[in-house]
């Protein structure tokens, strides 16, 4: 009883204790506070990711793409695992977009089927319940249509917003696209070595990724296979994109897609164009985004590496703050191990003490950083509104509101490490009081 009674003393009547308090409760606070924020970007990043492009792609690199693609779609058909399946055309163009990018990524897409094997349908403004009309302008369903991405046509403002039009209006430009042989080589001789079609604005596409918002032009799957130089006897696709039925796991599905392409490697071996294949790798939606998505996790490791010397100079905070009361209490701690108290239950006295000082402070810590992040995207508006403080630029970076979703399983872990940088930081001075010897402390001529 008396380990909680001199416990909370030493908290509440010394006024030393505060420092150790305040500093484990600022410290948890900041934790909490930037850890939600960069974990929920870097989840979102991610999610963002999965729904571009699926579960699983079998694609290639290469420009020149892959032939027999339409058969091996026919064999995922067929797999229990498979959900949908999406042929893909991936190139690079040149364009005539007012007030647009000179050169742009092509995807050619069947939109009935990529909204199937992804959440491309998601992502339109104007079709997005008719996805099958995506490429059908509405103001003339006769001519070719194409989608852009959102950034490619449209700005957003300070606070991340854009301007739509109540519909899309008649607006034409041009693609054109260097076509390749099924060897590599420029399909067209010449002067002429470029083919160009002309397309009308259909919709927009906002997937929340900058890079692929900024650059992205969606054309029909055939147009796409004619400008790219992919069409003809031996039609060519860049990647599948394959979606798996919720009950398979990704690792499981990824594996047995992969297999399913190695029988299909040997079965095409002695086809004319198989040389085409070799080149294809089948990836989950995580390794075949990886380039995107590493450079996230690497950010939101250094910040956890960082913050992780934070706990350790609350360690050191804490540390002194213990020698200093051991020191002033060097008189109570004589007279406990004069009446018996063991060297162990002075240690266990001091580790009371620094774990109350640990959950304390952690809970304090939690509730204020909880109160804040509930806040945190009205107190931005508020800066922005009176000082133009922003912390991520809208018109830079496509990110909506600021993450501020609590993770409980974050909050144990940040309030678990707090006790345990308190128990660390009273390891030492614990052992030290342990030592005391009645006799030194209670001398006369100390009292």
């Amino acid at each position: 009883m008396y380990k909680i009674i001199l416990s909370f003393r030493y908290l509440f009547r010394k006024r030393i204790s505060y420092l150790a308090f305040l500093s484990v409760a600022l410290c948890v606070f900041i934790v909490v506070v930037v850890m939600t924020v960069v974990t929920g970007l870097v989840t979102d990043f991610k999610q963002k990711n999965h729904r571009f492009v699926g579960d699983c792609v079998v694609g290639t690199k290469s420009l020149v793409g892959f032939a027999y693609y339409e058969d091996f779609i026919k064999v995922l058909d067929r797999e229990d695992s498979v959900e949908a399946v999406s042929p893909v055309i991936k190139s690079y163009g040149l364009t005539l977009i007012p007030g647009g990018p000179d050169s742009v990524e092509i995807m050619g897409i069947d939109p009935v089927r990529h909204s199937q094997a992804t959440d491309f349908g998601k992502t339109l403004h104007y079709r997005k319940d008719t996805v099958s009309k995506a490429f059908r302008p509405i103001y003339d369903p006769n001519l070719d249509g194409c989608v852009l991405g959102i950034d490619v046509w449209l700005r957003r403002d300070t606070k991340g917003r854009y301007s739509y039009d109540d519909s899309p209006y008649k607006q034409a430009f041009s693609i054109s696209c260097f076509p390749l042989t099924a060897k590599g080589a420029l399909a067209k001789a010449g002067t002429d070595l470029v083919n160009t079609k002309t397309f009308y604005y259909s919709d927009i596409s906002r997937s929340g990724l900058a890079r692929v918002d900024g650059s992205l032009v969606y054309l029909p799957f055939e147009q796409a296979q004619l400008l790219c130089g992919m069409s003809g006897p031996d039609r060519r696709a860049n990647a599948i994109h394959i979606k798996f039925k919720p009950n398979v796991r990704l690792e499981n599905g990824c594996r047995k897609v992969a297999l399913l392409w190695q029988r299909f490697l040997e079965e095409k071996s002695g086809e004319t164009r198989a040389n085409l294949l070799k080149k294809v790798t089948v990836q989950s939606w995580k390794d075949y985004r990886r380039p995107f998505i590493a450079a996230m996790e690497k950010e939101q490791v250094m910040l956890t590496a960082m913050f992780a010397l934070v706990g350790v100079t609350t360690v050191f905070v804490v540390f002194v703050v213990f020698y200093m009361i051991i020191c002033h209490k060097s008189k109570d701690i004589g007279i406990l191990k004069s009446i018996g108290v063991s060297n162990a239950n002075i240690i266990k006295l001091f580790s009371g003490f620094a774990f109350l000082v640990g959950l304390l402070g952690s809970g304090v810590g939690v509730t204020v950083g909880w109160l804040f992040l509930l806040k945190i995207n009205r107190i931005e508006d508020w800066l922005f509104e009176h000082f133009g403080f922003q912390l991520w630029g809208r018109t830079i970076y496509a990110i909506g509101d600021i993450p501020n979703q609590v993770e409980f399983k974050v909050l144990a872990v940040i309030v678990l490490s707090a006790i345990v940088a308190c128990l660390a930081g009273v390891f030492f001075p614990s052992l030290q009081a342990a030592r005391l010897k009645p006799v030194e402390t209670l001398q006369v001529s100390q009292l």
